[in-house]
This record gives structure tokens, C-alpha cells and sequence, in this order.
């Protein structure tokens, strides 16, 4: 195969999977309710839907990187797009919870190989001199996905039926197979032993840890159950760390973490989760509860921050090039911080410009964050661990989503405490102490990023080298 067919065609594809994925993890959320009736269930029953997903995709993530190295990226590549095409089908002809379970953790199988292995590909189809430009495409969708997902699953309920938000994949999912087939390279990788122990103690430990995230808030827990499941799941992983260091093959080489660029991207990308990753739930409750608007308003709302963050593709490559990995993201860390907390400045009279000038400035700020984070990770990988470095750090960042809405939501709902919902000026109050809060939360993150030095990524960039500061 060509390789420069390959770099014109694979971006199109991992970031048509992205999208398929990104959609499909949020679009869910406004169907909840019709879903209910149909399947004659109460609405909170529908909690397993979606925590089957979430589970399944932290527990299989851990092993991308090893099934690709085992069998060819492109053949487990392939056969993910069609898991998780199938399983969109059956969502959509389930008859009862039981079957739309089911279905739903065979798609977060199929996403948790997809993912990974899409960025693994492109990892090694392109040298790092042009690896910048690369994951910049394939990570708008990302971006967009979350923020379209809501709107989109609004308007198929309101003119169709919940069904249908899951038959959207299929015409979507069935062209990114053709194209896998054609353009996605079948790249092996060494054939190291799969560490059995380690994958359960690793996949245990996220499992639960994503559980009690996305189930946050949801049921009453009592600080005492919910503590010693936390401390359940880090024992679990403290475990694994021990055992990573005491085995010739494990899941994850531990060591990946001394590399500075690795380590300042996925600790640094975690801990501004905490802040960032709160927006996508606290926004419409501002839109809704706050401003009255309905559900199909405040998705519209949410859509001007995909238009920043598709703004930012156009620049976002030559700023690094000017400034350098280290100056853009404290910089624009502080930045997203700042976006964040005056948001606390929109009341019922706000006018509506408003709304969209601070949306697409969140947009423009969250898509040169998670762009220049996502690219410095590998930045100094060697190509040996790439499978490796791509499965663990997919890992985390899984665990750092729900991380940062348990974070949103529990900040929401210690400001909110007893107070009536139904009450726009103390909903609005509220919301905007909790947006000050993360805010503040998302500029203090920025001091992770001043441990990296003035070349680190310059090889992805292209910069030309200065001083270490």
C-alpha cells in the first residue's frame, strides 16, 4: 500500500470512529426518558445502559495495545468497527434492558479496540516530524462529538423514536469498515506474553473506579461504602504497580511514567479533567434550571464550542511552532480557568452573544489543550512502546472523564445543597459559585505544566530549538 495513500485516507478514518464513538457516549443521555416507557422500566433502571458501557470499555482498553501487536491493527481494527456496528443494531431491536445490556457492553468492547488502536496506527504510519498535524485532525471529533451528542439526541427523539439514535452508527460504521479494510495498515508488533494477573488487577481496579465515577450522585451511598470501594479499586491498582515492577512482560511498563513528556501530558491532561470535564454536565443545567430554555435551546447553546474548537485546527499547529509546548499550555491552561469562571457572568438578562462568545472561546481553549496534550505524550516514546504508551494513556483518560463530571456534579450539588432546583435565581447563584470553583481548579493544573522544559516536543512541532528554561 502507498504510504502517502495511507497518510491521505487513515486520519478520515480513526476520526470517523471517534466521532461514531464520541457521539454515541453522550447521545444516549437525552433518549433516557422515552427509552423508559418504551421498555416499561423506571428511568433510573436505565442506569445500567450506560455504566455497562462505561465498564466494559475501561476493562478492555488495557489490552489494545497487546491484540494489535498480537494480530495486525488492521485486523482487530476491522473486527471492532464491526462489533461495534452489530451491537448498535441490536441496541436498537432490544426488546428488554437484559438484551440493550448486553448489546451495550459488546459496543464498549468494540470501542475500547477501536480507540486505541486507531491512535496506535497512526502513531506509526507517520513519523513524528508530521505526527502533530495528524492527531490534530483525529482529535476534533472528540472535541465535537460530546458537545453535537445531546442536540442530535434530542432531535431524533422529539421526530422519531430513541431506536433510531442507535441505527445512526450503522450507515456510519459500515464506511469506516470499507475504508479500514483499504487504508488501514496492518502493523505487528513484538510478541510480548499477555500479562493475565496484571490485566485483572489493572482492569478490576479502572473498572470500579469508572463505576463509582459514572454512578456518582446517582444512588445514596453512604461515606463509608463508598470509601472503602475507593480504597478497593487504588489497592487494586496499588497491586498492579507492584507487580508491573516485578515481571519481565507486564501490561503496562511502568517506566513509561519517567519519560517527562509522557508523564507532564497524562497527569497534567488528568488534573485539568478535573476542572474542564465538569462543563458538559453543568452547562445545561445553567441553560435550563438557571435560564429556563428548553432542552432543545440549551443544545443548540452547546454548540458553539465545536465551532471553536474547529477554529482552532487552523492555528493551533503554527502556535506550537512559534511558542513551544510548555508556553502554550500553561498559558492556555490558565486561559481555559478563566473561560471557565466567567461563565458565572451570564444571568437571565445575559444576552445571548454573550453565551456564544464564551462558548467558542471554551471551544478554541479546550481543542489547543487536549491537542498539544495528546501529541506531547508521544513525543518521546520510542516506537517499540507505542502500543504500550497508546493503551495506557486511553486508559487514564478514560478514568479522568468521569473523574471530571463526578467532579462537576459534586461541586453543583454542594452549592446547590437542600435549596429547591425549581428556583432559577438560587440555581443560577449556584451554578456560578460552582463554575468559579472548577475554574479556579483548571488554573492550578497549569503547574504541572511548568515542570516540561522549552524543547520538550519541539520534534512534533518543529520548532527550532532555544535555552531550556
Amino acid at each position: 500500500m502507498n504510504s502517502s495513500t495511507v497518510k491521505r485516507y487513515l486520519p478520515w478514518v480513526v476520526a470517523t470512529t471517534m466521532f461514531m464513538e464520541q457521539l454515541d457516549s453522550t447521545i444516549l443521555n437525552t433518549a433516557v426518558p422515552s427509552m423508559a416507557v418504551s421498555l416499561h422500566v423506571t428511568p433510573l433502571s436505565l442506569k445500567s445502559v450506560v455504566t455497562s458501557y462505561i465498564i466494559s470499555l475501561a476493562v478492555c482498553i488495557p489490552i489494545s495495545g497487546w491484540m494489535a501487536d498480537r494480530f495486525g491493527s488492521r485486523r482487530v481494527f476491522a473486527s471492532a468497527v464491526a462489533a461495534f456496528t452489530v451491537a448498535s443494531i441490536a441496541c436498537g431491536l432490544a426488546l428488554n434492558v437484559h438484551m440493550l445490556v448486553a448489546a451495550r457492553i459488546l459496543q464498549g468492547v468494540g470501542a475500547a479496540m477501536m480507540l486505541p488502536v486507531g491512535r496506535l496506527t497512526i502513531l506509526r504510519a507517520f513519523p513524528k516530524a508530521e505526527l502533530l498535524r495528524a492527531m490534530n485532525f483525529v482529535i476534533m471529533p472528540a472535541l465535537i462529538g460530546p458537545l453535537l451528542g445531546p442536540a442530535i439526541g434530542g432531535l431524533i427523539v422529539d421526530w422519531l423514536s430513541w431506536r433510531e439514535i442507535f441505527f445512526v452508527n450503522v450507515p456510519v460504521g459500515l464506511g469506516a469498515l470499507l475504508l479500514s479494510r483499504r487504508y488501514m495498515p496492518n502493523h505487528h508488533g513484538s510478541a510480548r506474553r499477555l500479562d493475565i494477573v496484571g490485566m485483572a488487577l489493572f482492569g478490576a481496579g479502572i473498572a470500579l473506579l469508572s463505576w463509582l465515577m459514572e454512578i456518582f450522585g446517582e444512588h445514596p451511598f453512604d461515606l463509608l461504602s463508598a470509601t472503602a470501594l475507593a480504597l478497593l479499586a487504588f489497592g487494586l491498582l496499588a497491586a498492579y504497580g507492584w507487580r508491573a515492577r516485578r515481571t519481565p512482560d507486564p501490561l503496562f511498563d511502568l517506566a513509561l511514567f519517567e519519560i517527562r513528556t509522557f508523564r507532564v501530558s497524562v497527569i497534567g491532561g488528568f488534573i485539568t479533567r478535573l476542572g474542564v470535564g465538569g462543563l458538559p454536565f453543568l452547562l445545561p443545567l445553567l441553560f435550563q434550571l438557571g435560564l429556563g430554555f428548553s432542552a432543545w435551546q440549551s443544545g443548540l447553546l452547546m454548540m458553539p464550542p465545536a465551532l471553536g474548537a474547529i477554529g482552532m485546527k487552523w492555528i493551533s499547529i503554527d502556535l506550537l511552532r512559534r511558542l513551544g509546548y510548555r508556553q502554550v499550555l500553561i498559558v492556555n491552561t490558565v486561559l481555559m480557568g478563566v473561560n471557565i469562571g466567567l461563565f458565572s457572568l451570564v444571568f437571565q438578562s445575559a444576552p445571548i452573544a454573550l453565551i456564544v462568545i464564551l462558548g467558542m472561546t471554551q471551544g478554541l481553549c479546550n481543542s489547543l489543550q487536549f491537542s498539544s496534550m495528546n501529541s506531547l505524550a508521544y513525543a518521546d516514546v520510542e516506537p517499540g512502546n507505542s502500543s504500550m504508551a497508546s493503551s495506557l494513556a486511553s486508559s487514564l483518560q478514560q478514568v479522568s472523564i468521569g473523574f471530571g463530571l463526578a467532579c462537576g456534579s459534586l461541586v453543583a450539588a454542594w452549592y446547590l445543597g437542600d435549596s429547591s432546583q425549581s428556583d432559577r435565581w438560587v440555581a443560577v447563584v449556584s451554578l456560578h459559585h460552582a463554575f468559579l470553583t472548577l475554574g479556579a481548579l483548571t488554573i492550578l493544573s497549569s503547574l504541572v505544566f511548568w515542570t516540561l522544559r522549552a524543547n520538550d516536543g519541539a520534534v512534533m512541532s518543529m520548532r527550532t530549538r532555544v535555552d531550556d528554561q
